[in-house]
């Protein structure tokens, strides 16, 4: 490697800037402490009652970013890592540390083996008709 760097590699983008890898979000963690299971289209929704969360130290900006998207529409998983730009797995992480400090609760949506079966719907659609 040549004194100047020209020979290692860049850790960085010129136009963009230093780049941060997931895995320092995260702190290296691929969940959160709570183990939370959240679907892609699973909705997070700030609680009502929720603090600033940037007076909150232990907070990362991308963890306050996901409060303040959520705080005024409701946004699903896949909705912040897109608006976010980062992937699925760091924002599973990082929605999990706000469920657990009480920033954030999640809706998952009713899993397909508990939604009702077509017939039954209808047959009291005909009930219903009937009356």
């Amino acid at each position: 490697m040549s004194a100047d760097g020209q020979g290692r590699r860049h850790w960085f983008d010129d136009e963009a800037g230093p780049v941060v890898r997931p895995y320092a979000m995260t702190r290296g963690r691929t969940s959160s402490q709570g183990q939370h299971r959240l679907d892609l289209i699973a909705v997070v929704v700030t609680e009502l009652h929720a603090d600033d969360p940037e007076a909150d130290h232990m907070l990362s900006p991308e963890h306050v970013d996901i409060v303040e998207l959520c705080r005024d529409t409701p946004q699903s998983v896949a909705e912040l890592a897109a608006e976010l730009d980062l992937p699925i797995g760091v924002v599973r992480v990082l929605v999990g540390d706000l469920v657990d400090a009480e920033f954030v609760h999640v809706n998952r949506p009713v899993p397909p083996a508990e939604l009702p079966d077509e017939s039954i719907l209808r047959d009291v659609i005909n009930g219903l008709r009937a009356l």
